[in-house]
Protein backbone atom coordinates (compact mmCIF):
# COMPACT_ATOMS: atom_id res chain seq x y z
CA UNK A 1 0.00 0.00 0.00
CA UNK A 2 1.63 3.48 -1.24
CA UNK A 3 2.01 6.31 1.20
CA UNK A 4 2.55 9.52 0.41
CA UNK A 5 4.58 10.85 3.14
CA UNK A 6 5.73 14.83 3.46
CA UNK A 7 8.56 16.38 5.37
CA UNK A 8 8.43 20.07 6.62
CA UNK A 9 11.43 22.08 4.46
CA UNK A 10 12.18 25.48 4.74
CA UNK A 11 10.85 26.52 1.00
CA UNK A 12 12.77 30.46 0.11
CA UNK A 13 10.42 32.56 -0.08
CA UNK A 14 9.44 34.18 -3.75
CA UNK A 15 11.07 37.60 -4.08
CA UNK A 16 11.75 37.96 -7.00
CA UNK A 17 10.75 41.89 -8.87
CA UNK A 18 8.96 42.40 -5.22
CA UNK A 19 11.67 45.27 -4.89
CA UNK A 20 10.53 46.94 -7.73
CA UNK A 21 7.23 45.91 -7.49
CA UNK A 22 6.99 47.83 -4.03
CA UNK A 23 8.64 50.97 -5.70
CA UNK A 24 6.52 51.24 -8.79
CA UNK A 25 3.61 50.50 -6.45
CA UNK A 26 4.36 52.85 -4.12
CA UNK A 27 3.06 50.37 -1.52
CA UNK A 28 2.40 51.82 2.31
CA UNK A 29 2.16 51.04 6.21
CA UNK A 30 -0.04 52.76 8.50
CA UNK A 31 2.37 55.29 9.47
CA UNK A 32 4.55 56.09 6.87
CA UNK A 33 4.74 59.51 5.26
CA UNK A 34 3.54 59.74 2.10
CA UNK A 35 4.48 63.26 1.53
CA UNK A 36 5.76 66.39 3.10
CA UNK A 37 4.20 68.78 0.23
CA UNK A 38 0.97 70.77 1.89
CA UNK A 39 -0.01 71.68 -1.19
CA UNK A 40 -1.94 68.03 -1.68
CA UNK A 41 -5.44 67.76 -0.34
CA UNK A 42 -5.82 64.59 2.18
CA UNK A 43 -8.10 61.37 0.41
CA UNK A 44 -9.32 58.03 2.21
CA UNK A 45 -6.62 56.07 4.34
CA UNK A 46 -4.22 59.35 4.58
CA UNK A 47 -4.16 61.75 8.04
CA UNK A 48 -2.36 64.80 8.57
CA UNK A 49 -0.14 64.79 11.49
CA UNK A 50 2.47 67.75 11.64
CA UNK A 51 2.09 69.16 8.18
CA UNK A 52 2.62 65.72 7.01
CA UNK A 53 0.54 63.53 4.88
CA UNK A 54 0.51 60.21 6.51
CA UNK A 55 -1.08 56.71 5.65
CA UNK A 56 -3.83 55.28 7.89
CA UNK A 57 -4.29 51.89 6.30
CA UNK A 58 -1.62 49.13 4.05
CA UNK A 59 -2.65 49.58 0.84
CA UNK A 60 -1.04 51.34 -2.19
CA UNK A 61 -1.11 54.99 -3.16
CA UNK A 62 -3.35 56.63 -5.71
CA UNK A 63 -2.89 60.36 -6.88
CA UNK A 64 -5.19 62.22 -9.16
CA UNK A 65 -4.04 65.60 -9.18
CA UNK A 66 -3.80 67.00 -6.05
CA UNK A 67 -5.89 64.63 -4.30
CA UNK A 68 -3.91 61.32 -2.48
CA UNK A 69 -5.65 58.30 -1.30
CA UNK A 70 -4.43 54.90 -0.29
CA UNK A 71 -6.41 52.28 -1.73
CA UNK A 72 -6.52 49.44 0.98
CA UNK A 73 -5.26 46.00 0.29
CA UNK A 74 -7.58 43.89 2.19
CA UNK A 75 -11.00 45.60 2.69
CA UNK A 76 -14.74 45.46 1.90
CA UNK A 77 -15.92 45.90 -1.43
CA UNK A 78 -16.71 49.01 -2.62
CA UNK A 79 -19.06 49.24 -5.68
CA UNK A 80 -18.79 51.52 -8.32
CA UNK A 81 -21.15 52.05 -11.05
CA UNK A 82 -20.75 49.93 -13.99
CA UNK A 83 -19.09 46.67 -11.44
CA UNK A 84 -19.73 43.25 -12.35
CA UNK A 85 -20.90 41.64 -9.30
CA UNK A 86 -22.26 38.22 -8.51
CA UNK A 87 -24.39 38.29 -5.07
CA UNK A 88 -26.31 36.13 -3.01
CA UNK A 89 -29.94 37.15 -2.09
CA UNK A 90 -30.52 37.31 1.51
CA UNK A 91 -33.88 38.68 1.77
CA UNK A 92 -37.54 39.06 -0.51
CA UNK A 93 -38.73 42.93 0.34
CA UNK A 94 -41.68 44.84 -0.55
CA UNK A 95 -40.78 45.40 -4.91
CA UNK A 96 -37.42 44.71 -4.05
CA UNK A 97 -34.79 41.83 -3.04
CA UNK A 98 -31.76 42.22 -0.91
CA UNK A 99 -28.29 40.93 -2.05
CA UNK A 100 -25.11 39.94 -0.33
CA UNK A 101 -22.55 41.43 -2.19
CA UNK A 102 -19.71 41.24 0.32
CA UNK A 103 -19.73 44.99 1.00
CA UNK A 104 -20.44 46.72 4.04
CA UNK A 105 -24.52 46.82 3.75
CA UNK A 106 -26.60 44.68 1.46
CA UNK A 107 -27.65 45.67 -2.30
CA UNK A 108 -30.97 46.82 -4.01
CA UNK A 109 -32.37 44.71 -6.83
CA UNK A 110 -35.65 46.54 -7.34
CA UNK A 111 -38.72 44.83 -8.90
CA UNK A 112 -38.08 47.51 -11.51
CA UNK A 113 -34.79 46.55 -12.52
CA UNK A 114 -35.05 42.99 -13.82
CA UNK A 115 -36.57 41.30 -16.86
CA UNK A 116 -39.68 40.02 -16.85
CA UNK A 117 -39.97 36.19 -17.55
CA UNK A 118 -40.24 36.18 -21.43
CA UNK A 119 -38.24 39.36 -22.15
CA UNK A 120 -42.15 41.39 -21.78
CA UNK A 121 -41.82 45.41 -21.43
CA UNK A 122 -43.86 47.13 -19.25
CA UNK A 123 -45.08 48.12 -15.81
CA UNK A 124 -45.05 46.20 -13.22
CA UNK A 125 -48.01 44.90 -11.63
CA UNK A 126 -49.72 43.40 -8.38
CA UNK A 127 -49.41 40.29 -9.52
CA UNK A 128 -45.80 40.63 -10.28
CA UNK A 129 -45.14 41.73 -6.80
CA UNK A 130 -46.77 38.48 -5.51
CA UNK A 131 -44.50 36.45 -7.73
CA UNK A 132 -41.53 37.88 -7.30
CA UNK A 133 -40.31 34.86 -4.77
CA UNK A 134 -41.41 32.64 -7.79
CA UNK A 135 -38.60 34.62 -9.70
CA UNK A 136 -35.77 34.82 -6.89
CA UNK A 137 -35.95 33.57 -3.46
CA UNK A 138 -33.49 33.70 -0.77
CA UNK A 139 -30.10 31.53 -1.22
CA UNK A 140 -30.22 31.97 -5.25
CA UNK A 141 -27.17 33.60 -6.86
CA UNK A 142 -27.49 36.40 -9.42
CA UNK A 143 -24.98 38.59 -11.61
CA UNK A 144 -25.68 41.71 -11.56
CA UNK A 145 -24.27 45.15 -12.44
CA UNK A 146 -24.61 47.82 -10.22
CA UNK A 147 -26.69 50.71 -11.31
CA UNK A 148 -26.16 53.09 -8.52
CA UNK A 149 -24.71 53.77 -5.18
CA UNK A 150 -26.91 55.31 -2.29
CA UNK A 151 -25.44 58.33 0.05
CA UNK A 152 -25.10 55.58 2.86
CA UNK A 153 -22.69 53.70 0.43
CA UNK A 154 -25.52 50.38 -0.19
CA UNK A 155 -25.61 49.58 -4.04
CA UNK A 156 -28.50 49.43 -6.57
CA UNK A 157 -28.71 46.65 -8.95
CA UNK A 158 -30.35 46.03 -12.18
CA UNK A 159 -30.02 42.69 -14.24
CA UNK A 160 -31.71 44.27 -17.75
CA UNK A 161 -28.99 42.74 -19.69
CA UNK A 162 -29.83 38.77 -21.07
CA UNK A 163 -25.81 38.16 -20.00
CA UNK A 164 -26.86 38.90 -16.42
CA UNK A 165 -29.59 36.95 -14.25
CA UNK A 166 -29.95 34.13 -11.94
CA UNK A 167 -26.84 31.62 -12.03
CA UNK A 168 -27.84 27.89 -12.20
CA UNK A 169 -25.39 25.09 -11.29
CA UNK A 170 -21.55 25.88 -10.59
CA UNK A 171 -18.79 26.57 -8.37
CA UNK A 172 -18.66 30.38 -6.22
CA UNK A 173 -14.81 31.17 -5.22
CA UNK A 174 -14.28 34.13 -2.70
CA UNK A 175 -11.47 36.34 -2.83
CA UNK A 176 -10.78 39.68 -1.66
CA UNK A 177 -12.05 42.01 -3.83
CA UNK A 178 -8.05 43.90 -4.43
CA UNK A 179 -6.90 41.08 -6.31
CA UNK A 180 -9.52 41.26 -9.27
CA UNK A 181 -8.37 43.46 -12.08
CA UNK A 182 -10.81 45.72 -13.73
CA UNK A 183 -10.92 44.67 -17.49
CA UNK A 184 -13.83 45.44 -20.51
CA UNK A 185 -15.37 42.52 -19.60
CA UNK A 186 -15.68 39.60 -17.09
CA UNK A 187 -17.70 37.54 -18.62
CA UNK A 188 -14.85 34.54 -20.20
CA UNK A 189 -15.42 31.44 -22.10
CA UNK A 190 -11.91 29.70 -21.03
CA UNK A 191 -10.48 27.18 -23.66
CA UNK A 192 -10.50 24.95 -21.20
CA UNK A 193 -13.98 24.51 -21.73
CA UNK A 194 -15.40 26.25 -18.35
CA UNK A 195 -16.78 29.70 -18.31
CA UNK A 196 -15.96 32.31 -15.35
CA UNK A 197 -17.19 35.43 -14.00
CA UNK A 198 -15.19 37.74 -12.17
CA UNK A 199 -16.87 39.66 -10.08
CA UNK A 200 -15.53 43.30 -8.70
CA UNK A 201 -16.87 42.03 -5.29
CA UNK A 202 -14.46 38.97 -5.09
CA UNK A 203 -17.23 36.95 -6.26
CA UNK A 204 -16.20 34.20 -8.54
CA UNK A 205 -18.43 32.50 -10.20
CA UNK A 206 -17.44 28.80 -12.31
CA UNK A 207 -20.16 27.05 -14.29
CA UNK A 208 -20.01 24.69 -17.67
CA UNK A 209 -19.67 26.89 -20.78
CA UNK A 210 -22.90 26.14 -22.35
CA UNK A 211 -23.77 25.32 -25.31
CA UNK A 212 -26.47 27.77 -26.11
CA UNK A 213 -28.08 30.52 -24.43
CA UNK A 214 -32.10 30.42 -23.88
CA UNK A 215 -32.33 33.99 -24.57
CA UNK A 216 -36.29 33.88 -24.26
CA UNK A 217 -36.08 33.07 -20.25
CA UNK A 218 -35.48 36.02 -19.15
CA UNK A 219 -32.37 35.26 -16.88
CA UNK A 220 -34.43 33.04 -14.51
CA UNK A 221 -34.64 29.88 -16.25
CA UNK A 222 -31.42 27.68 -14.69
CA UNK A 223 -30.43 24.60 -16.34
CA UNK A 224 -30.54 21.60 -13.72
CA UNK A 225 -29.10 18.86 -16.19
CA UNK A 226 -26.41 16.68 -14.55
CA UNK A 227 -22.96 18.30 -15.61
CA UNK A 228 -20.45 15.74 -17.26
CA UNK A 229 -17.24 14.02 -14.85
CA UNK A 230 -14.89 15.86 -16.94
CA UNK A 231 -16.32 19.24 -17.01
CA UNK A 232 -16.82 18.68 -13.39
CA UNK A 233 -13.34 17.77 -13.06
CA UNK A 234 -12.24 21.11 -15.13
CA UNK A 235 -14.60 23.05 -12.42
CA UNK A 236 -12.35 21.82 -9.66
CA UNK A 237 -9.20 22.62 -11.32
CA UNK A 238 -10.07 26.15 -11.78
CA UNK A 239 -11.16 26.64 -8.66
CA UNK A 240 -7.95 25.58 -6.65
CA UNK A 241 -5.66 27.42 -9.41
CA UNK A 242 -7.56 30.51 -7.96
CA UNK A 243 -7.35 29.85 -4.14
CA UNK A 244 -3.87 29.48 -5.36
CA UNK A 245 -3.36 32.76 -6.88
CA UNK A 246 -5.26 34.15 -4.39
CA UNK A 247 -3.16 33.03 -1.97
CA UNK A 248 0.12 34.27 -3.22
CA UNK A 249 -1.73 37.56 -3.94
CA UNK A 250 -1.54 37.48 -7.11
CA UNK A 251 -4.58 39.62 -9.66
CA UNK A 252 -7.03 37.90 -11.13
CA UNK A 253 -7.64 37.77 -14.99
CA UNK A 254 -8.54 35.68 -17.48
CA UNK A 255 -5.31 35.31 -18.77
CA UNK A 256 -3.41 34.50 -15.30
CA UNK A 257 -6.28 32.04 -14.63
CA UNK A 258 -5.58 30.39 -17.68
CA UNK A 259 -2.08 30.10 -17.04
CA UNK A 260 -2.08 28.71 -13.80
CA UNK A 261 -4.64 26.39 -15.28
CA UNK A 262 -2.15 25.27 -17.95
CA UNK A 263 0.58 25.23 -15.42
CA UNK A 264 -1.13 22.58 -12.86
CA UNK A 265 -1.82 19.89 -15.79
CA UNK A 266 0.95 18.02 -14.28
CA UNK A 267 -0.50 17.32 -11.03
CA UNK A 268 -3.64 15.96 -9.84
CA UNK A 269 -6.41 18.10 -9.03
CA UNK A 270 -6.11 17.31 -5.32
CA UNK A 271 -2.20 18.08 -5.04
CA UNK A 272 -2.83 21.65 -6.08
CA UNK A 273 -4.17 22.77 -2.38
CA UNK A 274 -0.39 21.27 -1.27
CA UNK A 275 1.66 24.56 -0.44
CA UNK A 276 4.56 23.46 -2.62
CA UNK A 277 2.73 22.90 -5.60
CA UNK A 278 0.83 26.26 -5.21
CA UNK A 279 4.28 28.11 -4.73
CA UNK A 280 5.83 26.12 -8.16
CA UNK A 281 2.63 27.12 -10.28
CA UNK A 282 2.49 30.20 -9.25
CA UNK A 283 6.00 30.95 -9.97
CA UNK A 284 5.90 29.59 -13.36
CA UNK A 285 2.60 31.40 -13.74
CA UNK A 286 4.39 34.66 -12.68
CA UNK A 287 7.31 34.28 -15.07
CA UNK A 288 4.56 33.86 -18.26
CA UNK A 289 2.82 37.17 -17.19
CA UNK A 290 6.23 38.42 -17.15
CA UNK A 291 7.49 37.51 -20.47
CA UNK A 292 4.30 38.38 -22.12
CA UNK A 293 4.66 42.14 -20.66
CA UNK A 294 8.01 42.53 -21.40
Amino acid sequence: MAVDVRLPVARKRVTEGLEAAEKSWNLVSPGDTITTDTGFMRGHGTYMEDDKLLASVAGVVERVNKLICVRALKTRYNGEVGDIIVGRITEVQQKRWKVDTNSRLDSVLLLSSVNLPGGELRRRSAEDELAMRSYLQEGDLISAEVQAVYSDGALSLHTRSLKYGKLGQGSLVQVSPSLIKRRKTHFHNLPCGASVILGNNGFIWLFPTPEQTEEEAGGFITNLEPIALADREVISRLRNCILALSSQKMLLYDTSILYCYEASLPHQIKDLLKSEVIEDIVLETRHRLVEQEG
